[in-house]
């Protein structure tokens, strides 16, 4: 099955599923696949390099594509999905709002890869003063806002901010209806081949950006075994990526939709996490994530993004990770 099916479509030729997290099933056939949901983030791409590389089959995982994080935290929210692509911060507010969500996998960190995009002539942060941002508002994008603003010594007044989701960036710049945009990779390099200019990065912002895999609480048994199978699929592709970076960005290419160099120039702006340094983020007494997401979480409450310090106890789940060698 083609992983960018519709979502509610061709789960089994003439089969209804009873629950949207695939529990009891209606017909006898076999378990439905886990299904995925995620966007164009070059960090989540190893997840459809496990696939190419045969490491996941399609009927034990269904890889779906959202527009923007924002689509597929919806989709986790609705129950249509078993675990989503998010950004820590999104898995915050998804858990202040009620869901019971984990992080069973972190993916990576951005280092240069989230970026505030701007036309030729916008030459520094403070000459953003009465411009058109676009920006997801309830993502990343807000929080590198935040602190753009705050190095520009600007208030949120002084800007207009659009709002646009992930596959409106590239369009919204080219019809000129933006003067800048909060985006990231690979539509940071589809706007640099337009002319704009970087303004800042996440690599000035270490620590603020973490994308993480959440997962429902309620996920079954069976599902928690293809859970297992992706995330060692997944590190098989990272060492793929390492051993074999040429094959890998070939193979990405048509699904970035950039060039084969332009995926390896996009892999430089994060720090992908492997098997060892997500027991770090998630396992121990005192995960790495937990402390990223206080961190985040205080600016997230000055933000007002959210009304209370994040509740970290039962935020991460290494539970799917693979045993160490």
């Amino acid at each position: 099955m083609n992983r960018r099916d519709l979502l509610l479509g061709g789960a089994g030729a003439g089969c209804r599923w009873l629950t949207p997290l695939g529990g009891l099933a209606a017909c006898t056939a076999a378990a439905p696949a886990l299904r995925v949901a995620l966007n164009g983030w070059i960090g989540y791409a190893p997840f459809f390099l496990a696939q190419d590389l045969g490491h996941v089959p399609e009927s034990a995982v269904r890889l779906l594509e959202f527009p923007s994080n924002t689509a597929s935290m919806m989709a986790l929210v609705n129950g249509e999905v078993a675990a989503a692509a998010l950004t820590l911060d999104e898995l915050l507010l998804a858990r202040e709002g009620g869901l019971d969500v984990r992080a069973a996998l972190v993916f990576d960190e951005s280092a240069g890869a989230d970026v505030l995009m701007a036309r030729q002539d916008i030459d520094s942060l403070t000459a953003l003063r009465g411009k058109r941002i676009g920006v997801e508002a309830t993502g990343v994008g807000a929080l590198m806002l935040s602190r753009a603003l705050e190095a520009a010594q600007l208030h949120p007044t002084d800007v207009v901010k659009v709002p646009l989701t992930a596959d409106q960036h590239v369009a919204a710049y080219t019809a000129q209806r933006v003067d800048a945009v909060i985006t990231f990779e690979p539509m940071a390099s589809r706007l640099r081949a337009l002319g704009a200019r970087p303004l800042l990065d996440s690599s000035r912002l270490p620590g603020l950006i973490v994308d993480v895999l959440a997962v429902s609480a309620q996920i079954t048994p069976h599902q928690g075994e293809q859970l297992r199978q992706l995330l060692d699929g997944h590190f098989q592709a990272l060492q793929h990526l390492r051993s074999n970076p040429a094959n890998a960005a070939r193979l990405l290419a048509q699904h970035q939709q950039i060039a084969p160099d332009a995926v390896l120039a996009a892999f430089s702006g994060i720090r992908l996490a492997d098997a060892a340094a997500n027991r770090g983020w998630l396992a121990g007494q005192n995960p790495g994530l937990s402390a990223s997401a206080r961190s985040v979480g205080q600016l997230m409450v000055h933000a007002k993004l959210l009304q209370r310090l994040p509740d970290t106890a039962t935020l991460c789940d290494p539970r799917f990770l693979p045993e160490a060698a």
